[in-house]
């Protein structure tokens, strides 16, 4: 898939999310990047370059006490080549894209994978 198209996937998904999410969503970066970087990996500890998906970088608004300002912005970083990898069809690729995004978005609002796993049973 062509990059444009991919991270206009990534764009619509997060236009699509509730009002209340979108207007709670600050001070994040949203990016597209072909694989994790090497530093990325070690940080998930999620192991090889095909088996990271999404990573959330930053402070999540749970932890955010009255001092937090002047920082730089939290980065999600959505990865295309693992994701086109995993899926079978551009079909799937939207919505892995989707779960994805979303997972990430979660985990901006303070939801840790353990939560993640269990609101999604």
């Amino acid at each position: 898939m062509e990059k444009e198209r991919f991270e206009e996937l990534v764009r619509r998904t997060v236009e699509s999310l509730p009002p209340e999410f979108l207007e709670n969503l600050e001070n994040v970066d949203i990016l597209v990047e072909d694989y994790p970087s090497e530093l990325q990996i070690r940080k998930s500890k999620v192991p090889g370059k095909y088996n990271l998906l999404g990573l959330y970088e930053g402070v999540p608004r749970t932890k955010r006490g009255s001092h937090y300002g002047m920082v730089l912005p939290d980065k999600i970083t959505i990865f295309q080549r693992p994701i086109e990898t995993k899926c079978h069809s551009d079909d799937e690729i939207v919505s892995e894209i989707e779960r994805v995004v979303k997972h990430e978005i979660a985990h901006h609002f303070g939801i840790d994978d353990d939560r993640l796993r269990e609101l999604g049973r």
